[in-house]
C-alpha cells in the first residue's frame, strides 16, 4: 500500500493517512460475523482474531490494516520535516506533539469517541487515571495513537538538543528496529516456553489446550526484569547488526 501511496503528493499521503487514523473508530460497530463470507476479509482490514481457514487451522489477525496503514502513510510524510533546517523542524515536532497530546486529554476526556472501551471513575485515583490510559492496541485506536505518537513527537524534539551519553547506547537499537523486533520475538517465545516447562513440566502448547491455568504468569516485578534482561541480552546482537547494515550495500538489509 505504501508503494502505492508514495507517487501521491506529500499532502495527499498525510490526509489519507490521517483520515484513517481518525476516522477508522466510526467502523467499530462492524462485526465480522455479520457480513457473512465477507467476515474474514473484514478481520484483516480491522479486528483482531482468529480465522479459522480449515478444520483445526486457524490464522490470527494480529495486526488489522486500516489503521496500520494510515500509521504508515503519517509517518512516511513525517520524514519530510527532517529536510527542513533543525530550528524550524524543532519548532514544527514541539508543536504536533504538543497537539496530538492535548488532543488526546480533551478527546479522552470527553469519553465519547476515540476507544471501544471508555474509560470510568475507579476505586481510587490511581486507578483511574490508569482506566483514562487503558486505551485499545489492537487494532490501535485514535486515542492509543494520539497518547503514544504525541509524547514521542516531544521526545524527538528534546532530543534534537543531543542525546546523554548514558542513553546514546539506545540508539543502537533505533538503527535496528525491524531486526530487534524479529530477534526478541524468538527470544521471549523461548523463554516462554522455558518457564512453562520449569513451572508446570509442560510446553506452552500443552498447557493451553484448554486455556491457560488460572495461575498462568507472573507478576509485574518478574516482567520488568525479563523486559530488561531481553534488552540487554540483544543489545550486543543489534550492535553487531547496526555494524553489518552499516558496512552493506544490500537494498534487502536497509528494510531490516
Amino acid at each position: 500500500m505504501l508503494a502505492l501511496l508514495v507517487r501521491l503528493p506529500l499532502t495527499a499521503i498525510t490526509g489519507i493517512g490521517g483520515a484513517m487514523i481518525i476516522g477508522h473508530n466510526m467502523l467499530d460497530g462492524i462485526k465480522p460475523d455479520t457480513l457473512g463470507s465477507l467476515g474474514p476479509l473484514w478481520q484483516v482490514l480491522h479486528v483482531q482474531g482468529p480465522i479459522a481457514y480449515a478444520p483445526g487451522h486457524t490464522l490470527l489477525i494480529m495486526y488489522p490494516l486500516i489503521p496500520w496503514i494510515g500509521v504508515m502513510a503519517v509517518g512516511y510524510a513525517f520524514g519530510s520535516l527532517y529536510t527542513r533546517p533543525p530550528d524550524e523542524r524543532r519548532g514544527a515536532l514541539l508543536t504536533l506533539g504538543a497537539l496530538l497530546t492535548g488532543g488526546f486529554v480533551a478527546l479522552r476526556a470527553l469519553n465519547v469517541y476515540g476507544d471501544p472501551g471508555p474509560w470510568s471513575a475507579q476505586r481510587d485515583d490511581l486507578f483511574t487515571a490508569l482506566s483514562f490510559l487503558n486505551c485499545q492496541k489492537y487494532p490501535p485506536s485514535l486515542l492509543f495513537l494520539l497518547m503514544t505518537l504525541g509524547p514521542s513527537i516531544l521526545l524527538l524534539a528534546f532530543l534534537e538538543r543531543g542525546i546523554a551519553a548514558l542513553a546514546r547506547p539506545l540508539a543502537v537499537f533505533g538503527r535496528v528496529p525491524l531486526f530487534y523486533y524479529i530477534v526478541h520475538l524468538l527470544l521471549i517465545d523461548m523463554l516462554t516456553v522455558g518457564f512453562a516447562v520449569a513451572r508446570y513440566g509442560r510446553r506452552t502448547p500443552e498447557l493451553f489446550a484448554h486455556g491457560p491455568p488460572p495461575d498462568y504468569g507472573f507478576g509485574l516485578l518478574v516482567v520488568y526484569v525479563v523486559w530488561i534482561g531481553v534488552v540487554a541480552a540483544l543489545y550486543p546482537v543489534c550492535r553487531w547488526y547496526a555494524g553489518v547494515k552499516a558496512r552493506s550495500g544490500s537494498r534487502w538489509l536497509s528494510y531490516l
